[in-house]
Parts: C-alpha cells; structure tokens; sequence
C-alpha cells in the first residue's frame, strides 16, 4: 500500500512539474482524455443544477394546490426543475451532453447561456446544436482545435479536397460529387481567398478542369491560370466563358441521352467526359448594373447563364464554386435562385448581417448567429453548412500566393483542353 501511494505521488508530482503541459502541446488527444474529460465531467455534473437555476434554463414548476371548505391552502414556494440530460461521453477534443429541453423551451436560450457554462466548466467554447426537435446537445471544447489546424493528406477521391479543419478536429473535405456546388462569402481579409486557393492546389493534380472567372483583372486567381483551362477577366469575358460552358453542358445531355443514362457519372470511364469545376470570384461584379440597357443585358446573362449550370451541371460533372464579399437579394432575383441551386455554403466574417443571412439562413438560423460572432482576428475561420441544416466552424489551411503559384506551375502540363473553350481569354495548354 505505501509502494501504491508513494508511486502515486511521484506521477502526481511529475505532471504537476510539466509532463502534463508537455503533453497538452504535443499530444493534446491524450491529455484530454488523461486529464481535461474527467475533470471537466465531473464539473458537469456537479455544477448543471446551480447553472440552469442561474442562467435561466430550470423551469418553475407550480405548487400543488388544495381546497379545505373555503380556504385555499398553498404548498411551498416555486421549485426550479433542471432540463434532464446525458452523461457526458467524450469527443476527440471535449464532451458532448444531451439535453431533453423541458416544454416551451429553445436551443436559443441555450446559445444565450453557452458563455455561462463555458465558464463555469472551464473549457475553450460551448457549441450548441440541435440534431432533432426536442434535443440539444452541449458540445465542450476542451482547446480551440482551430487555433493550430494539422494538415490532412489528401483524398485519393476524385474531385475532393482537404481544405482545412472542423472544430470537432476532423479534416474539412469539400466533396464535389457528394456536395456539387458551393456558395462562399467573406470580408477582406476574413480568408475566402485563401480558401479558393487551397481548393485549386488541391484540384490541381486531379484529372479535373478548372474554369477561372475573375471580374477583378484577373488579381485573384491569376496566379492559377497555367493550371486554368481559361481564365475569363471581365464580364463580357466572362459572358463568353459561361455561353462556352452552356455548349458543353448541351453537349454532354446528347451524350448521356445517346447512351440512355441520367448523368455522366453511369458512363463508362472511357466515354465520361472530364468533370469541370467553374470558380466564380466575387459575384457581384456579374450582376451589378448602372442602370444602362447594356449593362442591364450582360447581368441578365450572367445571371441566366450560372443558374442554367447550378441547375443541371451536377448530373452532367460541371460544378459551381461562386464566391463574394456580398452577396444579397439587391443584386437581384437571380442570385436567390442561383443560391438556392448551392447546396453547399461557407460563411467567414461578413461586412452586413444580409450576406450572413443570405449565405446561411435559409438552411439554419442558429449557424447565422454564430457566423456573425466570427471576430476580425479569426482569418480563415468560418461556419459551414449544407442542404441538410448541419453546420459546423472550421478553419481553411493558410495558403501563401508563392506555394499557389508553384503548385499551379507543378501540374500546368495536367490542364485539359476541352473543344468549347477553345479560343476564350488565358486558355491553359495541354
């Protein structure tokens, strides 16, 4: 029994001495679950009944009431009832608790008081979520898995890339056939060109071809464009750029209905045309008008143009990655209906609420509340969301303009050339 207490005091002492810090920083999985998922779990449960009376969450039950001939009797004071909820179990970096929300409660007053318990149990973040009616579940990050995002390898599937982190510390993968068209907004400087850059390199040694349409001059994804197919600068170019792809689209529908198939993915590999992955950078410049008949025109087909694509590329390996500062209903009623075409949407700080909205509140309004809470000093940080309402924060991988101009030099012998492009502004050669 003394060996027992004397070796316990020794492993004590040594992680009190820094083994356990020493831990935290480069094995940060097994700390939590040596040291942060006990304690924070026994916090839990000990501080869930004082929390929900402090925080609002408990809810008053009413005495009973008796009649004795003609006098009311009352029982005690009202009693607060704590909402009933799981055992914690443990996540990669946190717990996660389930709570049965009592009659007339919301996850909103739970995202109200995430700040409360994040304190009182000590951790990084309190997430809510809300899986089904009825249920909220507490996530607890133990650190901010985002802080240091660790590099994933890169899928061997077809057009997927690893793009960053999530904050369940699992690798953020944009599947393009699984999510085939994707919405991206984002401040200056709140990391949406980053994230374009990471998707290209990511792309690039991939049997794909990419289409860059860039209304800026070109600034952002000229750096992409030996890897490009074509690289469309303006609006009229750009106008050229989706009539091209309208062909093609046109093309590919003969070839599917001559093999009598529903989309290009039932072909056999050797007769399946190569997927197209079309990059819009800052949408706006495509539907803004000053007010002139011609000006007018070319937003209408722009508009038209990237609609048609969002609506039927996905059966036929043409997908949308749209991408813009601001993004709302005053461009007009076609970026509405291109957005409800993007199933997949990614949200970084954003100048106005509308744009948060617009990218996000038609899938789930609480992921528009936190997508808002995203701070000037967290770049790359956003919220992503898809059709089914799930949503999460993640954090795309830094990417500087020397490694995106290498990479897209690296592989520029990999751009194909398809017979519709050819001819159109900055085309790439095989």
């Amino acid at each position: 029994m003394n060996l027992l207490l004397l070796a316990l005091a020794v492993v004590t002492l040594a992680w009190v001495l820094g083994a356990g810090e020493l831990l935290r920083r480069h094995r940060p999985v097994w700390h939590w679950c040596v040291s942060g998922y006990p304690v924070t779990t026994l916090r839990v449960l000990t501080t869930w009944r004082r929390l929900t009376v402090l925080t609002g969450l408990a809810v008053s039950k009413h005495p009973p009431r008796g009649l004795l001939t003609d006098l009311l009797i009352k029982s005690e004071s009202l009693r607060p009832i704590p909402p009933r909820i799981s055992f914690p179990r443990a996540t990669r970096l946190g717990l996660a608790v389930t709570v049965h929300l009592r009659p007339g409660q919301t996850p909103t007053v739970y995202m109200a008081a995430s700040d409360a318990l994040a304190h009182a149990w000590k951790v990084h973040a309190v997430r809510v979520t809300s899986p089904k009616r009825g249920l909220v579940v507490l996530t607890a990050l133990g650190s901010d898995p985002l802080a240091r995002p660790a590099l994933a390898t890169a899928p061997d599937t077809l057009l997927s890339a690893v793009v960053g982190i999530r904050e369940s510390g699992l690798a953020w993968v944009m599947d393009l056939l699984e999510v085939p068209h994707w919405l991206i907004t984002g401040a200056t400087r709140s990391g949406k060109s980053t994230l374009l850059a990471r998707l290209i390199i990511q792309l690039a040694p991939q049997r794909v071809a990419l289409v860059g349409i860039d209304c800026k001059g070109g600034m952002e994804l000229g750096p992409f464009a030996p890897r490009l197919s074509t690289l469309a600068t303006s609006r009229r170019e750009a106008i050229d750029v989706l009539s091209a792809l309208l062909v093609e689209l046109q093309q590919r529908m003969r070839l599917c209905r001559s093999h009598d198939v529903r989309s290009v993915w039932e072909l056999h590999p050797k007769l399946r045309p190569i997927p197209v992955v079309v990059i819009v950078d800052e949408l706006a410049e495509l539907y803004l008008s000053d007010g002139t008949r011609e000006n007018r025109t070319e937003a209408e087909r722009c508009s038209v143009s990237l609609l048609r694509l969002a609506q039927l590329g996905a059966a036929l390996g043409i997908h949308l990655v749209v991408a813009g500062q601001r993004v709302g209903s005053d461009l007009g009623p076609g970026v509405t209906a291109l957005r409800a075409q993007l199933g997949g949407r990614v949200c970084h700080r954003v100048n106005d609420p509308g744009t948060a909205e617009m990218t996000l509140g038609d899938l789930n309004k609480d992921a528009v509340v936190v997508a808002q809470s995203i701070g000037p000093d967290e770049a790359g940080v956003t919220v992503i969301a898809d059709s089914g309402g799930v949503w999460e924060r993640a954090r795309s991988h830094r990417c500087t303009p020397k490694t995106a101009a290498a990479m897209a030099g690296k592989y520029a012998a990999l751009t194909p050339r398809l017979r519709t492009l050819q001819g159109l502004p900055e085309s790439g050669t095989a």
